[in-house]
């Protein structure tokens, strides 16, 4: 089978566009899409971060102190019920007496292999649901053995072969479950769960009710469930949907989904080596937050949409797909090689930005420009122009706006100084006015003008012409220089 990946139709509820199949058996077979593809990715590669982000949406939602918090994060040791009295340190001892020949399945941590030998008993209780009084009713001690031995053992067991019972099978899983070192959903999660029994919907004046606040249940569940341990996760989802079908079918086993919760509670919820009293009102929490994961069973093994979108997030780096960078993202370990294409999309970003203020600011001056321009003359009008006149890089609307040329109060400048800055400058001076643009010109008197003309202007022509012409002109600027500097010595 192949499977080609297309990053420009990924998203979060899907993982392959298309399929294409060798085999022709497998022609027909659904394709399974798993929409939790970036959060399981996150989980097993960046554990750390996958349960910070976690957490944190955890305590959102539920009222975490901070030594119940510490001992959700596995961070102190879980404080439970009942913990220091006698008749707890009693069970401790018998349960231990128990465990001391540990199997490969019964009374041994939880693993994959042992998932795998139980998995033989759900599947099995899956095709029996109509049994009455199933999980209630106690099947057979010789046979429970028997088949306990053969699991321990790794034997392959033929339950289909009419020598074991559903009943004996049901409570053989049922003693699985109390065998095991702790509660299937761990003695750390344990306040996290009584919390989650608190959350109510709250009135039109912000008080709390009794009635359970159902979503924000089945979301903190969701939530929860995705740090627990990988084998407890697995073996909770097989557990739960067996219980959700078979209360499904109650008309026929008379197991309703508050009946099994108090077959499973104690083996899935409840603290190990503790008694009812130690727990007191707290039973009745613990059972109805079991009854409440069997009626919602479906629900809480997806991940949050947000989460996903986190997690896929982390990875793809952009809400918008582009097939090259998705598919680099995804397949080579190097995409630290795309963050100079990412910075380079953020520039031109950032320049079409400025560009698009610049031009609403440009239209803004335009309109206040108008503004201005169609205001009745008075003194204010005119500190206004000049406020404009100040700042020429600031667009004015000069084509688009006929406007009247604001009187501006001319300085009178002395032609001798015109004459010395004109034909006395230095060489390199002259070179660099020559190098320049030309020049706005110089507001000067008609006489000035003319004058100017006759001597000629240095600064317009080159320097090999200004020392051709040098000799020619010398005598006769001379001499006009030493008339005006005699007719304007006020202004040397």
């Amino acid at each position: 089978v192949t499977v080609f990946f297309s990053p420009s139709l990924f998203s979060s509820d899907a993982i392959c566009s298309f399929v294409i199949c060798n085999d022709s058996s497998l022609r027909n077979q659904p394709i399974i899409f798993n929409p939790d593809f970036f959060v399981e990715k996150l989980r097993h590669e960046k554990p750390e971060v996958f349960t910070e982000l976690v957490v944190s949406n955890i305590t959102r939602l539920i009222d975490l102190p901070g030594a119940e918090l510490a001992q959700l994060m596995g961070e102190e040791d879980p404080k439970l019920p009942g913990a220091n009295s006698t008749a707890s340190g009693f069970f401790r001892s018998l349960m231990s007496l128990k465990r001391k020949e540990k199997g490969v399945v019964f009374g041994s941590p939880l693993t994959e292999e042992g998932i795998a030998q139980v998995s033989q008993l759900i599947e099995y209780l899956h095709k029996n649901l109509r049994a009455e009084g199933l999980f209630r009713v106690p099947g057979n001690s010789i046979r429970q053995q028997i088949l306990k031995d053969a699991l321990n053992s790794g034997t392959d067991i033929d339950l289909d072969s009419g020598e074991f019972h559903s009943n004996d099978v049901a409570t053989l899983l049922k003693m699985f479950l109390g065998e095991l070192p702790e509660p299937l959903l761990t003695h750390k999660h344990f306040h996290a769960h009584l919390k989650i029994a608190d959350l109510t919907l709250f009135d039109e004046k912000g008080n709390k009710t009794s009635t359970p606040d159902k979503e924000r249940q089945i979301e903190a569940l969701q939530l929860l469930f995705l740090i627990l341990p990988a084998p407890n996760r697995s073996l909770l989802k097989l557990l739960l949907d067996l219980l959700y079908q078979t209360a499904k079918k109650q008309d026929k086993n008379k197991m309703s989904a508050h009946n099994l919760a108090l077959m499973f509670a104690p083996h899935i919820l409840w603290p190990r080596n503790v008694t009812a009293n130690d727990l007191q009102e707290n039973i009745t929490k613990l059972n109805n937050g079991v009854t409440f994961m069997i009626k919602h069973s479906q629900k809480l093994f997806k991940a949050p949409a947000y989460i996903r979108e986190c997690a896929r997030l982390h990875y793809l780096g952009s809400r918008a797909h582009t097939s090259k960078d998705d598919l680099d993202l995804l397949t080579s370990p190097g995409s630290k090689e795309l963050q100079p294409l990412k910075s380079q999309k953020r520039s031109r970003l950032d320049t079409c930005h400025q560009e698009e203020t610049q031009q609403r600011t440009e239209e803004a001056l335009k309109e206040l420009f108008r503004h201005v321009h169609n205001m009745p003359d008075s003194a204010k009008k005119k500190k206004l122009i000049r406020q404009f006149n100040k700042h020429p890089t600031a667009l004015t609307p000069g084509s688009d706006v006929p406007t009247s040329p604001a009187p501006r109060r001319t300085r009178s400048r002395s032609f001798s100084g015109l004459i010395k800055r004109k034909v006395l400058g230095t060489p390199v001076i002259l070179e660099r006015k020559s190098r320049d643009a030309t020049p706005e010109p110089e507001r000067v008197s008609k006489e000035n003008v003319h004058l100017l003309q006759k001597c000629g202007s240095p600064a317009h022509m080159s320097q090999a012409k200004l020392k051709s012409l040098e000799g020619r002109k010398e005598e006769s600027c001379r001499r006009m220089r030493a008339h005006l500097l005699s007719k304007d010595s006020s202004s040397l």
